[in-house]
């Protein structure tokens, strides 16, 4: 097992998604988002992803630079759509829970 210590530099983005239309059309979209997320998550790009509570919008955890997970939330279909607008937060990860800092550290 190792320390809760990440290699140096790990680039992680913590993504707000803001729903700007009706739940209606947000649930008409969803295939097509969970669709794009699998894509994410399969390609390595994500660690987290779940509905916000209330159901405004949604939180992702990316890994990447700032300007990569732009890239990366511009494909989403609900951001490319019109019907979410997406807060980025980049951040150095220097520690975390030993699961995570093991994957990060790989």
């Amino acid at each position: 097992m190792s320390e809760p210590f990440v290699r140096p530099g790990t680039s992680l983005c913590v993504v707000s998604l803001t729903y700007g239309a009706d739940l209606d059309a947000i649930d008409a979209a969803m295939s097509a988002h969970v669709d794009w997320l699998s894509d994410a998550y399969a390609n390595g790009l994500l660690l987290a992803s779940g509905r916000k509570q209330p159901r405004t919008g949604g939180v992702i955890i990316a890994i990447g630079s700032k300007a990569e997970v732009e890239a990366l939330i511009a494909n989403d279909p609900f951001v490319a759509k019109g019907l979410a607008t997406a807060e980025i937060i980049a951040f150095t990860a220097s520690m975390a829970a030993t699961p995570l800092a093991d994957l990060l550290s790989s």
